[in-house]
């Protein structure tokens, strides 16, 4: 996919309204985790740098049209500015008179934020009236929020439309690596994909296995397709009633050639709770009063064994209970060994998710990744093969 960079759009003197991700966890309006503000700061930078004068939109929780005092973009402030190392002008609504003249008294350097979009119906509502008057403040459109990029909002979408458009630092960071792990990635292609249900990762499933080499699944989605297999599983988390679903994504990953890999040890239990008496064995094998919650070292070493031949990897999902141990062992032994091979070069790999993230940094290896999104809903949704507004929008710009 091509589309604008802040590079190719000439930015000097130019107002730039500028779509980020602000919605971070507060606590008695402090912000608790800046990681997003942190990660919007080189594309601020970035339009500086070319002359021109970012001006932030963002949306804040859901307060469906109104304006709720207690999600305000205000009290955001404080951590951006401490971020940005500079003061940060706040516009108390995102368009009309107190946006207009926040815009019209900038300098260059200046960086101004507006109220949350998600204030004013027309925003979820892509309406072009409120997407009209949001552009006529500027010169310049650039979107760095990949994690809003499904939705197709005014200020996500609309935006694109109408004024000069390009993708922020982060947001081409983001794309880049998702082509390079499904657009035109390097082959084998191997995906891990965990998780709880197979019913809310369908499109996930039937996307991936017409587009990787290899597909291991694990979590309580692995019990679900061992039942498909007549495997008994005990106790254990499945959803015995998707089994037929199963059998034909198993049945149609054999048509396309993806080999799909599912545990061949488990590591079982009779109670979910940290430190419960556990035992490895034979997938075949699980008691009639135990649950299933890890794979066992069998399976790790075939799962690592994998790795190592392939040259890309998309991550999704644990391979287990991570969050209790000693149930966390196969997700952290083979996400240690993907860190690996990505350290000596040898792989490629993208992951995503919240449990994905929670996960990788659980273990250790979150920094030794390729690429780790956190855009959640957006991540998941391209790599179901579907198409994203707020980026189909960047595409039809660059055309």
């Amino acid at each position: 996919m091509k589309f604008n960079r802040i590079e190719d759009l000439d930015l000097d003197g130019k107002v730039v309204l500028t779509r980020v991700d602000l919605n971070v966890p507060t606590d008695r309006g402090q912000v608790t985790d800046t990681t997003r503000i942190d990660k919007i700061v080189p594309t601020i930078r970035a339009i500086q740098d070319a002359g021109g004068k970012p001006v932030l939109l963002a949306h804040f929780g859901r307060p469906k049209g109104k304006n709720v005092p207690e999600m305000s973009l205000r009290q955001i402030v404080p951590a951006l500015e401490e971020a940005l190392g500079e003061k940060v002008t706040f516009a108390e609504e995102a368009v009309g008179g107190p946006a207009k003249r926040a815009v019209a008294a900038m300098h260059a350097g200046d960086v101004v934020l507006l109220e949350n979009t998600r204030f004013y119906e027309g925003e979820e509502k892509n309406d072009p009236t409120f997407a009209a008057s949001l552009a006529a403040l500027a010169d310049v459109y650039v979107n760095d929020a990949f994690s809003a990029a499904h939705r197709a909002h005014a200020s996500t979408e609309g935006l694109s439309r109408l004024l000069p458009s390009a993708a922020g630092k982060l947001m081409e960071t983001e794309l880049d690596a998702l082509n390079a792990a499904l657009g035109e990635p390097v082959r084998p292609v191997v995906a891990v994909v965990g998780g709880a249900k197979v019913s809310t990762k369908l499109d996930l499933l039937a996307n991936l296995i017409e587009k990787v080499d290899h597909l291991v699944i694990g979590g309580g989605m692995a019990n679900t397709f061992l039942v498909a297999k007549g495997v008994a599983v005990g106790t254990s988390l499945a959803e015995r009633d998707m089994a037929g679903t199963a059998k034909e994504i198993l049945e149609k990953a054999a048509r396309t050639s993806c080999a799909i890999h599912l545990p061949v040890d488990v590591v079982v239990a009779k109670e979910f709770r940290e430190g419960a008496p556990s035992e490895t064995v034979p997938v075949d094998a699980c008691p009639e009063d135990a649950m299933i919650l890890d794979a066992g070292p069998q399976t790790v070493e075939q799962i690592n064994g994998v790795f190592a031949t392939c040259k890309t990897l998309i991550w999704n999902g644990p391979l287990g209970a991570f969050e209790i141990k000693p149930f966390d062992a196969a997700t952290n032994a083979c996400a240690q060994e993907a860190a690996r091979l990505t350290r000596d070069g040898l792989l490629t790999s993208v992951a995503g998710g919240g449990d994905t993230v929670a996960a990788l940094n659980q273990a250790g290896v979150a920094g030794d990744f390729t690429f780790i999104s956190t855009a959640g809903g957006a991540f998941l949704e391209w790599m179901e093969g579907k198409d994203l507004p707020g980026i189909a929008a960047l595409a039809d710009a660059r055309q």
